[in-house]
């Protein structure tokens, strides 16, 4: 099966999300929008002056000049903030700061330095449209238009738009929570003494990080030895309290491979293993219970890359928001590839300017170290190599 079919199984089979919580909105940046936003008020909620100036019917000054002014009675003066009302009287002008509320009738404003400033009376050295220099009711947001709809990925404008609109609370789709479970005998946790012929397990902290920074949720997330019993019982109780189980290791054919086994016992559906990959052929994907669970290899740099292509399409799916999802792009090569490999190979590498870089030399499935020089995967299709001046398929880290 190809990376393209895999994926589009996981978008037919993650289904939104149904819970909604309601948060500040000084909060709710990196959140996924549950309903539209549809305004109750326009924005601005007045007529209000672009500029510093003068407030005036435009075709009274039709013939102003500099050398021949149209002089205008000055009616008064409203600054930002300011609520007040004038006559709509002939020849008069109203003087106006910046943001403030242009009274009703006057169609226009007049920049100050087109004026002598005047307060009883101005002189006006230069005509004007109609509308020059006049921000009109609803100019941004007219009243009951969706001015963000349901699916959005807030960010700082989603924010301001939100606070524009006057509104302390915004809907949003409860964040996926997401259950990692790590499984091998030789895995040990940062803070406890490691032992020959043990290792730190760096992956389930590069997977917490990057579900933390994109505001989900980690439910629970450890280390567990190679014993079928123990890994049943867990997956199992965490399928009942996540949205999706992560597990690492024990997903291929060793001895101590445990994860397909136990996924046959608790009566998981397969939706697909053996993709057109290297690194991570043996990555599956199961449906317990309405879960999902993504079943990773145990070498970090194949675990990332096989998270990066089906994660967050599980994700996207789950919170109902394209925001997640990431698309293969071409950029042109600048470093040669020379290894060939049987399956569609992943390597690590870094775009600039539409152009492709290898800036490390180590590109085995267990380093992954390097990954910070990093930005994007070259896609290598099975037994090519590439060539400085090749198009290419990559596909982004995030």
């Amino acid at each position: 099966m190809e990376i393209e079919e895999a994926l589009s199984i996981i978008r037919d089979e993650a289904k939104p999300i149904k819970d909604t919580l309601s948060i500040p909105v000084e909060d709710a940046a990196g959140h996924i929008t549950a309903t539209d936003t549809i305004a109750e008020m326009p924005v601005p909620a007045f007529a209000r002056s672009a500029m510093d100036g003068y407030a005036v019917h435009s075709d009274e000054l039709s013939g102003a000049k500099s050398d021949r002014p149209v002089c205008l009675k000055v009616a008064g003066e409203i600054l930002a903030g300011d609520s007040k009302h004038f006559p709509n009287t002939l020849n008069s002008a109203v003087r106006v700061m910046t943001g403030a509320m242009i009274p009703d009738g006057y169609d226009a404003v007049v920049r100050q330095e087109d004026t002598d400033y005047g307060e009883k009376e101005v002189r006006i050295y230069t005509p004007v449209r109609a509308y020059d220099n006049y921000c009109p009711e609803g100019e941004e947001i007219k009243k009951g238009e969706v001015v963000i709809p349901a699916g959005r990925h807030i960010g700082r404008v989603e924010a301001g738009l939100f606070a524009s609109l006057g509104m302390p609370e915004v809907i949003v789709r409860r964040p996926a929570e997401i259950s990692v479970i790590s499984t091998g005998s030789e895995l040990t946790d940062v803070g406890e003494t490691l032992h020959p012929g043990r290792i730190y397990n760096s992956i389930r902290y590069m997977l917490i990080a990057s579900i933390r920074q994109e505001k989900l949720r980690v439910k629970h997330a450890g280390n567990y030895p190679d014993d079928k019993a123990l890994l049943c019982s867990c997956i199992s109780e965490a399928a009942e309290r996540s949205d999706i189980v992560i597990t690492t290791g024990g997903v291929s054919v060793g001895k101590k491979d445990l994860i397909p086994e136990v996924l046959d016992t608790l009566g998981a559906k397969k939706l697909f293993s053996g993709i057109n990959i290297q690194p991570g052929t043996p990555t599956t994907v199961s449906e317990l219970e309405g879960k999902l669970i993504l079943s990773l290899s145990g070498n970090p740099y194949a675990a990332m890359v096989n998270f990066d292509l089906y994660f967050w399409t599980m994700i996207a799916g789950l919170m109902g928001s394209p925001y997640y999802l990431s698309e293969a792009s071409e950029a042109v090569m600048a470093d040669p590839y020379k290894k060939q490999s049987r399956r569609r190979r992943f390597v690590r590498a870094r775009e600039e300017g539409g152009n492709v870089y290898l800036p490390v030399l180590k590109h085995m499935s267990s380093v992954f170290g390097n990954m910070d020089r990093c930005n994007c995967y070259l896609d290598i299709p099975e037994g090519e190599t590439v060539s400085p001046g090749d198009t290419v398929k990559i596909w982004r880290m995030r």
